[in-house]
């Protein structure tokens, strides 16, 4: 029986409008988005979004954009129909959040949906064109509205049901409608916004172009624990800026539910990104924790593509390479430069949510000529000058002077080779030798008050052998000693690894041969010189093989193909690989941790007061080699609420 070869047809425009509904209107949250993002296009100064039953009942945005005028209202949902693009050269550099035309037309197939506009002052001049699943009311009838537009979409759904049993409950549809509203208004501060569900208001937040303003709004949407355990960063290079908030390590979270990465205004979801950032926290998060920031990338919209999905969250970057190393540099200086120096001055003297990050205190203005734990009635009765051991502190400070018995051991150095099972490792000394031309400057008691004490104080004691308790202005510290001096060690050996020349490598014995794709060879043969500087010898066995005949000389020990082909997938996706530096660095942090002071050591106060001073200059002491927190701070109002003292 012969089969019947069915005829090409042109779809049906309903058909083909519900089509392309499946990939833009997903749930509410996508109509809601889909609405905002038109709504910013047109210039808006105000924005109000009207959600019912979670958005299943109504979405409506109202703004007070450009409006539509009465005779394009006929086109607003016409499919690809847009004021925004008209050549490929428009859309290969649009900056537009919203221009293929298709948002309305697919929204209007699958909801009853009304659309009032004016684009003239004068608020007795609207108009308003309705659409009902099937087709578009062609009249535009007279509607008295502001300038402006408003979209009120309901019964999302109702003429396909298959679609509409897979809605969640009214609470978690709306969790998604806040979280696209949440996104879009993080992209715009010079906006207003106004969210309201089932008629009570949920966020209400007023436009402002100030630091201070900035940082209210994302204190609003995001928690004010956000904002007080952030960095901003700020940093331009290449035709790239970057620009926004990074969360310390330590106030990092159980899930990625507080990344948000704009892109020219954007918010994006991208893989390099996610990479480069997962790369920058990679030594300083905790295992299964997850880093929050709210970051912008401003770049030529031209060597950008953000056409490459239909809901627009993923972009498509002319020179990846470029992007994903200025990300990752830009993160990880920022992560790196902070220190307990800067936590302890912007902390507040409240116990910290999160460990490591410290508390916040102001010094009145009636006491700014006294020091400052004066001024805050901190029971340190001597000034620095007459405090015990406070010349050996000032000798550590400005060149740490050596008191330890074995001050003329350096800290321990990687080695040529890979260390063999059995092996000692030294114990470190706690303080760095004077001679050491890795050793980063000391810090310097300040010139106009030489009274201040530094940030983490001076240590009191020990407790049980594993805590050291140090008093600074704001209250009390608390070290894990032996979790910050594995992080000082360990910084120093990467320092030492990183000043090194080369990394020495070790030709294996046995060349190991490695069944690759064609799209790994075709990446090793391009790569060979990235992956030579790695101190890995690798070579193109036939169209299939790849030979290992040289490894560096640290990771003689590692799965030579598991190396290579992480090694070869990253430099595919990203053009750059981590692989080699991850898995050396995992090594120094082991032999780190082996060689740092450990738990039950009795230290004495110079000794203590040496560690202090070295966690003030080490980058990333705030976090131990394997993300945990080093030191927290108990500032003395959550002390006397503790004591109930002045209540």
């Amino acid at each position: 029986m012969t089969a019947t070869v069915p005829r090409i047809q042109v779809l049906d425009p309903r058909l083909a409008n519900q089509i392309a509904a499946g990939e833009v209107v997903e749930r509410p949250s996508s109509v809601t988005k889909e609405l905002i993002e038109n709504a910013i296009d047109a210039g808006s100064q105000r924005i109000e979004v009207e959600i019912e039953q979670g958005g299943a009942r109504l979405i409506k945005v109202r703004d007070d954009g450009i409006g539509i005028g009465e005779e394009d209202l006929p086109l607003a949902l016409a499919r690809h129909a847009t004021s925004k693009i008209g050549s490929l050269e428009d859309l290969e550099g649009v900056s537009s959040l919203g221009f293929r035309g298709e948002a309305l037309a697919s929204i209007s197939s699958v909801s009853r949906l009304e659309l009032i506009s004016n684009a003239e002052d004068d608020p007795r001049h609207g108009w308003r064109v309705v659409a009902e699943g099937r087709g578009m009311d062609a009249r535009v009838t007279p509607a008295p509205h502001p300038r402006g537009t408003s979209v009120g979409v309901r019964d999302l759904f109702f003429n396909t049901p298959a679609r509409r049993k897979f809605l969640r409950t009214e609470k978690t549809e709306f969790a998604h409608v806040e979280e696209a509203f949440r996104r879009q208004a993080l992209s715009r501060y010079d906006i207003a916004w106004v969210l309201r569900h089932n008629q009570k208001v949920i966020h209400q937040l007023p436009a402002g172009h100030s630091a201070a303003a900035r940082e209210r709004r994302i204190a609003s949407l995001l928690g004010k624990n956000f904002i007080e355990h952030a960095r901003y960063i700020e940093r331009e290079a290449g035709g790239l800026r970057l620009s926004g908030w990074v969360g310390l390590p330590t106030h990092s979270r159980s899930q990625a539910d507080q990344q948000y990465f704009f892109v020219n205004g954007r918010v994006v979801r991208d893989r390099l990104v996610a990479h480069a950032v997962r790369q920058a926290y990679r030594d300083v998060l905790f295992n299964g924790r997850h880093p929050v920031f709210v970051l912008y990338l401003e770049l030529d919209p031209d060597v950008v593509d953000v056409n490459v999905h239909p809901t627009k969250h993923e972009v498509r970057f002319r020179d990846g390479r470029m992007v994903h190393d200025f990300l990752y540099s830009s993160l990880h200086h920022s992560l790196a430069s902070a220190k307990p120096a800067e936590s302890a001055e912007e902390g507040e003297a409240e116990v910290a949510d999160t460990p490591g990050a410290s508390p916040q205190g102001e010094a009145s203005e009636a006491g700014a000529e006294q020091p400052r734990w004066q001024q805050q009635g901190i029971a340190l009765t001597h000034s620095p000058d007459r405090h015990p051991g406070a010349e050996r502190v000032r000798r550590f400070m400005q060149g740490y002077q050596a008191l330890h018995p074995n001050h003329e051991e350096t800290l321990l150095t990687p080695q040529p080779s890979a260390p063999q099972r059995g092996d000692e490792v030294r114990e470190a000394p706690l303080a760095m030798p004077d001679n050491d031309p890795t050793a980063p400057p000391p810090l310097a008691m300040p010139d106009n008050d030489p009274t201040a004490p530094p940030p983490l104080g001076f240590a009191l004691g020990q407790l049980h052998g594993i805590y050291i308790l140090a008093q600074n202005a704001e209250g009390l510290v608390l070290v894990d000693m032996h979790a910050a001096h594995e992080r000082i060690v360990y910084e120093r050996m990467k320092t030492q690894l990183a000043a090194a020349k080369g990394l020495d490598a070790q030709p294996l014995l046995v060349p190991v041969s490695i069944a690759a794709s064609r799209a790994e060879v075709a990446t090793a043969e391009s790569e060979q010189e990235a992956i030579a500087k790695l101190g890995i010898e690798l070579d193109i066995a036939g169209p299939e093989t790849l030979l290992v005949r040289q490894l560096p000389a640290l990771l003689a020990q590692a799965d030579p193909e598991a190396l290579v082909r992480q090694m070869l997938e990253e430099l595919a996706r990203y053009g750059r690989t981590h692989q080699v530096e991850a898995r050396l660095h995992e090594l120094l942090s082991t032999m780190a941790c082996h060689g740092s002071v450990r738990a039950n050591r009795r230290l004495t106060i110079d000794e203590m007061n040496a560690l202090l001073r070295d966690m003030e200059r080490t980058e990333r002491s705030d976090q131990c080699n394997h993300g945990r927190p080093t030191w927290t701070q108990m500032g003395l109002k959550a002390l006397d609420r503790l004591f109930l003292r002045g209540q």
